[in-house]
């Protein structure tokens, strides 16, 4: 299996990668400071869950698709875009709603919802495609046993830190929006900058590259 040298050097790696804001931890910054923090972490879990489909595509060959192909990779960024644009449309008409609820949870927003919007955002987040496809692969041992099984691990260890990550960004938002709570008319215009957030994350994405 891989050695424990080589697994040191890839979490750091891989931490770095991560540290570095994306569409994932913006998103979730963003539904922690519009519906509080155990939203934000639910955010983040479903997130994540969108992440362990591309390390399952990856591993089992389907990720070299989205590598050589353009296309591909293109619908895959312009159906995330389009998402994060509609989200934070979502987000900026309903943001006076806000004022008038206070954190009662995920039941508040819907549960299923928010683990629904989360995975869709994680599972077409092309920074993560170009973790798993481009990064990933280099820390493999073909001497080391089943190279499907050692993405598999690979992947699990990165998606399970981009969890811790996202999750902790997400406490820190939520509890930002607490500390504003007593003031309707400020969360409203938070909530509508999340949305504003949101849009402009979209279009960024739209307009990269896989560079």
């Amino acid at each position: 299996m891989i050695g424990l040298d080589r697994l040191g050097v890839f979490l750091t790696v891989v931490a770095l990668l991560i540290a570095v804001p994306g569409p994932s931890v913006l998103f979730v910054v963003s539904r922690g400071i519009s519906l509080g923090r155990r939203a934000a972490v639910s955010s983040a879990i479903g997130n994540e869950a969108g992440l362990l489909v591309q390390v399952v595509l990856v591993a089992f060959g389907l990720g070299s698709i989205v590598e050589r192909s353009l296309l591909v990779f293109s619908v895959i960024k312009f159906a995330g875009a389009m998402y994060l644009v509609y989200l934070g449309v979502q987000a900026w008409r309903h943001r006076h709603r806000l004022g008038t609820t206070d954190e009662a949870g995920p039941e508040a927003a819907g549960l299923a919802r928010i683990l629904r919007e989360g995975f869709v955002v994680g599972v077409s987040n092309p920074k993560g495609l170009l973790i798993f496809t481009a990064v990933l692969p280099q820390f493999v041992e073909p001497s080391g046993g089943s190279v499907t099984v050692q993405i598999l691990l690979l992947g699990a260890i990165c998606v399970l830190v981009a969890l811790v990550s996202d999750a902790s960004w997400g406490v820190l938002a939520g509890t930002a929006r607490n500390w504003l709570s007593g003031s309707p008319r400020r969360l409203a215009w938070i909530g509508g900058a999340s949305g504003v957030v949101m849009v402009g994350l979209g279009v960024r994405l739209a307009l990269s590259d896989r560079h």
